[in-house]
């Protein structure tokens, strides 16, 4: 079927005009290596009821390095069969003595119950004796006491290892005295703030685990990344070995890179993503190829589903029998597990995502995957086109560009998404902010002596909680001073642990539908916003920020909302200064004021704006890092600023800025989310223009201070896009187009360019 399909687009010329690269990456066959010998009988019996008689070359490495008593990380690609590396060592382990406790950490809990279902088909298919216990947040209090008296295995997430086992692990005394694996799946998900939380938690268990005379050793895997051995090694502080020799097979697959069609040609318009996307999805769908679409945001992937379902509308033939579903953070845990079991059963045949399903949970064979927008990173990329081909069956990925011009970039020079290494992943465990907090659920849990070797930074963190009088010396120690259960207050994941809970009041209602973090809440659940959920169209009533409540009732309009943010950035250090080409690029701290104050409506379908409302909220503030590009006296890049008339100058500075900041993820393991811009045509603090490239996340997460390594190569691909873009005076897939609204009716991409001339050209 899907070769029929490709056979189809090959032959229609309204699809291969757009197609920039068309990579067809052929069969490859196993390499495959014995059941190491030592492994127990019974595991090997319950692998050969599986029809598994040997194991491909790297799970057969990793077992060995985990049974050697050694750290590993496995990096291979998306069903790899990543899962035996890890379950075979532990199970063995076990069998051999009961008394083995292993503990197994998923970012997410749906990922938690899915490898569950794996391990507990290996268990009941060879008859072991192996207690295999989920504790996360789900987990039903009668049950948590036998997770910790009787768990051989324990399957949870950093989240609730942090907030839930580490400060009561007098509860799991049994468990840490035996702890010998500790698996963390999906590595490379642990990187900027969030992987320098998680690298603090595991500080933190090896640390109770100590106290209790056990020395456990790692297994993580991880998809492709740049530096899998540094990151493992950065997050467990000791040496890991490395298995990334991929020995598992793998059916044809045919990876598209689409530029949609332009609608303007004057203006450099192009057909929009979510169109786009829901396009090739219908088409795909309707010839019966079991499809996932993902989608960089919540908003389009409710928009993406809403109008593949519109499309397929019919009451006579069902909507064609196909079922199509959207996917993505928000939802009630039992709205995605259902998801979930429709796909692999089979009941559901398509559906639109974030990010969310681009880990490895188990939603049966797809055959397509449509990739609505560059996901950011070439590594992300690979993991979703991943998802279709599971079963080495011949599979289809499309990468559908926007006008953005980062997608632009990536469709322009396919090597940078095909060719190149994906990038690196990156953490900082000794960043302030983070071991602010982390140190005093540490403090918690056990006594810190100053040389603990926790951070080379600790004593200093130490010395100022204790002046606030939340830790005190004593005897050499630090110990724990306040009232407070300083875990619950710590969010891994997020700025702030406030979610706001969504209520749905329609018709005399009062049912919870969904939550969200306060500061999107502020963008995206203002009074009288369009919020949309599973297709379905709420009107929020009344945000309550201060008691973390959003009301909604049920409206049936026809536009969306989305709110314009004002923004101010104050430069509070300086803490480093490097010249790069024609300019200065200074880092250091900053506080970034935001304001949500308009919001505009915009139609369905046309996606035309058709009016505006008023936003009354509070501003958000944020102390965070960032890269300040300084434009000072003298060098090539304000000379040329300075020969432009003034009314354009604030326009190409503006246009500049946000050009670099969808540049820059292409050299950075980050997405556009991850980086905010900001200019100033005279900053108060510099005197002089200045372009702001700032951590979107308290305290900073390691972007901003790498990115004057990377800024000349960011410079370079900036002025590739700007000079190879085929349009006279600027377009959305480049600077943008001219605006009659900046004040300037002059060219924005020449002036643009002259900037990027200037700084380029003083490196040559």
């Amino acid at each position: 079927m899907v070769k029929d399909l490709i056979d189809e687009l090959k032959a229609d010329a309204s699809f291969t005009d757009h197609v920039r690269h068309w990579q067809t990456i052929p069969a490859r066959a196993g390499e495959y290596a014995s059941i190491p010998d030592g492994i127990d009988e019974r595991i090997v019996r319950a692998l050969e009821r599986r029809g598994i008689r040997q194991l491909y070359s790297h799970q057969s490495a990793a077992i060995g390095h985990a049974m050697a008593d050694r750290n590993v990380v496995v990096v291979t690609p998306t069903a790899s069969g990543k899962t035996l590396s890890y379950n075979l060592p532990v199970l063995d382990a076990i069998l051999k003595n009961p008394d083995t406790r292993a503990l197994y950490l998923f970012p997410t809990k749906a990922l938690s119950q899915d490898q569950q279902g794996e391990l507990n088909m290996t268990v009941e298919d060879g008859g072991l004796e192996v207690a295999v216990m989920t504790f996360d947040g789900d987990t039903p209090p009668a049950v948590r006491g036998a997770a910790r008296s009787r768990g051989q295995i324990i399957i949870s997430n950093p989240d609730m290892l942090h907030a839930g086992i580490l400060p009561n692990h007098t509860r799991w005394v049994q468990f840490f005295q035996n702890l010998r694996y500790i698996v963390v799946d999906e590595l490379h998900t642990y990187r900027g703030i969030f992987g320098s939380q998680v690298a603090n938690v595991l500080r933190r268990l090896k640390r109770v685990a100590a106290f209790y005379g056990s020395d456990p050793r790692f297994i993580l895997c991880s998809a492709t990344i740049g530096n899998p051995q540094e990151l493992a090694e950065s997050m467990v502080g000791a040496p890991v070995e490395l298995v990334d020799r991929n020995g598992a097979p793998a059916g044809e697959k045919h990876i598209i890179l689409y530029n949609p069609p332009l609608v303007d040609r004057v203006q450099g318009i192009r057909q929009g993503v979510v169109h786009a996307s829901r396009s090739l999805a219908l088409r795909f769908l309707k010839r019966g190829i079991k499809t996932i679409v993902f989608a960089r945001s919540r908003q389009r992937t409710e928009l993406i589903a809403s109008y593949i379902r519109s499309s397929l509308a019919n009451v006579y033939t069902e909507n064609s029998r196909i079922r199509v579903e959207s996917y993505r953070g928000g939802y009630l845990p039992s709205e995605r597990r259902a998801i979930e079991k429709g796909l692999r059963d089979g009941e559901i045949h398509g559906v639109v995502s974030t990010n969310a399903l681009e880990l490895g949970i188990d939603i049966g064979g797809l055959d397509a995957a449509v990739l609505g927008g560059f996901p950011g990173t070439v590594a992300s990329s690979l993991q979703q086109a991943g998802r279709a081909g599971r079963r080495q069956s011949v599979s289809l990925a499309v990468l559908v560009a926007n006008a953005s011009p980062l997608d632009q970039f990536v469709v322009d020079h396919p090597e940078y998404f095909l060719e190149r290494n994906p990038e690196s992943a990156y953490i900082n465990p000794d960043n302030p902010f983070v071991l602010f907090d982390q140190l005093k659920c540490a403090v918690f849990e056990l006594p810190m002596r100053p040389d603990d070797g926790f951070s080379p930074l600790a004593e200093e963190v130490l010395t100022v909680l204790e002046e606030n009088g939340v830790v005190r010396l004593s005897g050499g120690a630090y110990h724990w001073a306040d009232q407070s259960y300083p875990a619950e207050g710590v969010s891994l994941r997020s700025a702030t642990t406030d979610n706001v809970v969504i209520v749905d009041r329609s018709d005399g209602a009062d049912v919870v539908i969904g939550e969200m973090d306060r500061p999107s809440a502020k963008e995206l659940l203002f009074d009288n916003a369009i919020y949309i959920h599973r297709g379905e169209q709420f009107v929020v009533t009344n945000l309550d920020i201060d008691n973390r409540r959003c009301y909604v009732e049920r409206t049936d309009v026809n536009y969306f909302t989305d709110a314009l943010v004002k923004l101010d950035v104050k430069v509070l250090t300086e803490d480093d200064s490097r010249p790069v080409l024609g300019t200065d690029v200074v880092v250091g701290d900053v506080l970034v004021r935001s304001l949500a104050a308009k919001f505009k409506k915009i139609r369905f379908q046309s996606h035309e704006n058709v009016g505006y409302g008023e936003i009354d909220l509070p501003e958000e503030q944020m102390h965070t890092r960032a890269a300040m590009v300084v434009l000072a006296d003298g060098l090539p890049a304000r000379r040329a600023f300075d020969g432009l008339p003034p009314a354009a100058r604030p326009v190409a500075l503006g246009r500049l800025a946000r050009l670099l900041r969808d540049v820059a993820p292409v050299y950075l393991m980050s997405v556009g989310q991850d980086l905010g811009v900001h200019f100033s045509v005279r900053d108060p603090h510099f005197e002089v223009p200045a372009v702001f490239l700032y951590d979107r996340y308290p305290g900073g997460s390691g972007l901003a201070d790498a990115l004057p390594a990377t800024f000349e190569r960011v410079l370079t691909a900036a002025r590739e896009r700007v000079s190879g873009c085929s349009c006279e005076s600027g377009c959305p897939s480049c600077v943008g187009p001219v605006d009659t609204n900046d004040g300037w009716s002059g060219n924005p991409k020449a002036a643009v360019r002259s900037l990027l001339d200037a700084w380029t050209g003083s490196g040559g």
